[in-house]
C-alpha cells in the first residue's frame, strides 16, 4: 500500500515562498517518476512538475517555469515543491503524484492560497 502525504501549503501574500513536501511510505526508489499536480476550484488537475528517479531530469508547466522547484530526497523518501514569486493564479490544491507500473497514487492535497 503506498501512502503519500503532503504538507507545507497554507495562505501566502502574493510575492512569498512556500514549500511543499510529499511523505511517501517506503523508498521513492521504487518510482520512475514522481510529480505535483494542482486543482482550481471549476478546473481540471494539472501537472505542475515531474522528476525522474533516475538521473533526476524534472519537467514543468510554462506557467510555473523559473518559479517553481521540484527536488527529492531519497534518503528522507520525500519530494519537494519550491514554490517562489507567487501569483494569486496559483492558488490550488495541490496533490502529488507517484507513478508505478499502470498505477497512479495521490496524496490527500494540500491548499495553497495566494492573495494579492
Amino acid at each position: 500500500q503506498v501512502q503519500l502525504v503532503e504538507s507545507g501549503g497554507g495562505l501566502v501574500q502574493a510575492g512569498g515562498s512556500l514549500r511543499l513536501s510529499c511523505a511517501a511510505s517506503g523508498s521513492i526508489f521504487r518510482f520512475p517518476a514522481m510529480g505535483w499536480y494542482r486543482q482550481a476550484p471549476g478546473s481540471q488537475r494539472e501537472l505542475v512538475a515531474t522528476i525522474i528517479s533516475g538521473g533526476g531530469n524534472t519537467n514543468y508547466a510554462d506557467s510555473v517555469k523559473g518559479r517553481f522547484t521540484i527536488s527529492r530526497d531519497n534518503a528522507k523518501n520525500t519530494v519537494f515543491l519550491q514554490m517562489n514569486s507567487l501569483k494569486p493564479e496559483d492558488t490550488a490544491v495541490y496533490y502529488c503524484n507517484a507513478k508505478l507500473a499502470l498505477d497512479n497514487y495521490w496524496g490527500q492535497g494540500t491548499q495553497v492560497t495566494v492573495s494579492s
